[in-house]
């Protein structure tokens, strides 16, 4: 996956643009209801999603697995912390976070790897923490295309394999870490006008204490 992730950022850039997409605007809305200060954003990418957070005064720090994409986040002005690897190295710190938004990323894991990042993210919330995931739907057209690597995940194009979400799989994966609620939401490709948006489900989980 980092060579992968690398060779797209060093020949494309930043390949979605810099407007965050709406589920990073709508946690960025509710981090600032519930008083979060403090987030955690691992595949943090340039930062696209990570400076609504930032200009918002929510302190951030990130992971990344991309080194061309973490000197993006710094050319664009992010100067906040972020650990060059890859979230299955995490944890990285010994801190705890007030909330955590992982947006398009578990779905590019096995099914190991998935878990691991679920509970490494629940371990480094604070009591009363909220963790946000987005991740993509069945619904989406993308789902089913490709070589099937097992039960609702397909390699899509090559070195690109997702795992496609439904309600079913948020649950079983999900419940057992405070899963609160979960709902669809489209994500418009912002950078491209005549792109439909994708179907992505939005994860809410909480720490009780």
């Amino acid at each position: 996956m980092l060579e992968f992730w690398e060779s797209s950022f060093i020949e494309k850039q930043m390949m979605w643009g810099f407007e965050p997409s709406d589920s990073a605007i709508l946690t960025k809305d509710f981090f600032l209801e519930n008083k979060v200060k403090d987030i955690l954003i691992p595949g943090i990418g340039y930062g696209r999603n990570a400076k609504i957070f930032y200009d918002n005064g929510i302190n951030v720090t990130g992971i990344e697995i991309s080194k061309t994409a973490i000197d993006l986040a710094r050319q664009n002005g992010l100067d906040i912390k972020i650990y060059h690897g890859s979230v299955a190295g995490m944890p990285f710190d010994n801190k705890s976070y007030d909330g955590i938004f992982c947006y398009a990323l578990i779905h590019l894991l096995n099914s190991r790897e998935r878990k691991k990042l679920i509970k490494d993210c629940y371990n480094q919330l604070n009591p009363n923490g909220y963790m946000i995931f987005t991740a993509i739907s069945k619904k989406a057209p993308m789902f089913g295309r490709g070589p099937q690597l097992s039960k609702d995940r397909f390699e899509i194009m090559k070195g690109v394999k997702m795992f496609f979400y439904d309600s079913d799989s948020v649950k079983r994966e999900f419940e057992k870490y405070g899963l609160v609620e979960f709902s669809e939401i489209d994500e418009p490709a912002k950078n491209i006008g005549n792109k439909p948006p994708l179907k992505f489900i939005i994860i809410k989980c909480k720490k009780e204490c």
